[in-house]
């Protein structure tokens, strides 16, 4: 099977286990790839679901690994390839100076990127009829696993320890919308500025648009390399659905947003979330795809995991085919546009390890 279909069987329907503790914990709730264990397929470290109700019933069981570190995948008995774990990372050892495990500050994702939610809060979440129907960005607060409100202090501290100590190269910073008006803009500049004065390591900031296109120039002066603003689902009637309070936004001021912000960060350094599986056809994500790319941003599309204790948990994830028939096509427009993913300097994008992408972009001349 080529990797890149693997990838995407995979990411839809997740993995059994035989041994959880092999490599660095998964990870359980939160924002970003929730629910998810990082393991390594032909050289590609890929986010993989294990703790979804897909998962839990998936054809696909990865064996425990042998003395070197192999770990065989099966599909219903036979063997179909191997993957390696990351190992958990050195830094997570460590506190900051008052006291925080520095996993509760920032995280490993993928291999090499560090993440943070900066805002462990948004003002949509304790809305039921605002929240983001997919949204978990509580659970690990309420878990315990990380706190509220990172400082900036904080923030650069563990960057410059992540970096030392286990190579990273870059960082995404992300957070709760705080405010109607500036959207997060605000907390992610001083955020950025911070770990910026400690250590020379690309930053990418996701929020919301803010609500003055100003503070795009002011994000790239305080030291963010890279924009994702994400739209999640591309249709009106998909947004209103799954995310009431986010489609208040509408795509007429991302798209705006985007045209703004793209001159002030490069092409391909402006890039969005795009979740395959919520409702909206390939059709519908591949005229999106083409629109915004022809803006300049990259249309990072992902499979859709339905995360534990979310009103979508029992939603059912993209199809392996529904994936390939979007990202076959994706890779296609993206390669006539020259953007590419290796050429972002920080981000999820860069990595790649939510979707399958980057693999289809390597087949593609």
């Amino acid at each position: 099977m080529p990797t890149e279909r693997l990838i995407v069987a995979l990411q839809s329907y997740g993995v059994r286990l035989a041994d959880a503790r092999a490599g660095s914990a998964s990870r359980r709730g939160g924002a970003g790839p929730s629910d998810h264990k990082a393991m390594t397929i032909s050289g590609r470290t890929v986010m993989v679901p294990v703790h979804t109700a897909t998962a839990f019933d998936s054809p696909f069981l990865v064996r425990r690994p042998d003395g070197d570190g192999v770990s065989l995948i099966e599909h219903d008995g036979a063997v179909i390839g191997q993957v390696t774990f990351p190992d958990t990372p050195r830094f997570y050892a460590l506190r900051t100076f008052d006291g925080v495990p520095y996993s509760q500050i920032a995280v490993l994702h993928g291999r090499d990127v560090l993440a943070t939610t900066v805002l462990q809060t948004c003002i949509r979440y304790a809305s039921r009829a605002k929240t983001c129907r997919f949204c978990a960005i509580g659970q690990s607060l309420a878990a315990g696993r990380t706190i509220a409100h990172k400082s900036p202090q904080q923030l650069a501290e563990v960057a410059r320890a992540a970096m030392l100590l286990d190579g990273v190269k870059h960082m995404v910073m992300t957070t709760g919308t705080p405010n109607a008006t500036d959207r997060g803009a605000a907390v992610l500049c001083e955020s950025a500025f911070a770990v910026k004065a400690a250590v020379d390591l690309p930053i990418q900031a996701q929020c919301e648009p803010p609500d003055d296109d100003r503070w795009f120039s002011r994000m790239k002066a305080s030291g963010i390399d890279a924009l994702g603003m994400h739209l999640e689902a591309v249709t009106p009637a998909v947004r209103a659905a799954i995310m009431p309070g986010k489609a208040s936004v509408p795509l007429e001021r991302y798209l705006a947003a985007f045209e703004a912000a793209v001159p002030v960060f490069g092409r391909g350094q402006v890039s969005t979330y795009v979740l395959a599986g919520l409702g909206d056809t390939a059709e519908a994500i591949l005229s999106m795809a083409e629109r915004l790319i022809g803006l300049g941003v990259y249309p990072f599309v992902v499979p859709f995991v339905p995360i534990s204790g979310t009103p979508l948990e029992s939603h059912p994830a993209p199809s392996p085919d529904f994936m390939h028939a979007v990202l076959g096509p994706l890779a296609g427009m993206l390669a006539r546009a020259g953007l590419r993913s290796t050429d972002i300097k920080a981000g999820c994008g860069r990595c790649g390890a939510c979707s399958a992408l980057s693999s289809y972009e390597g087949r593609t001349p």
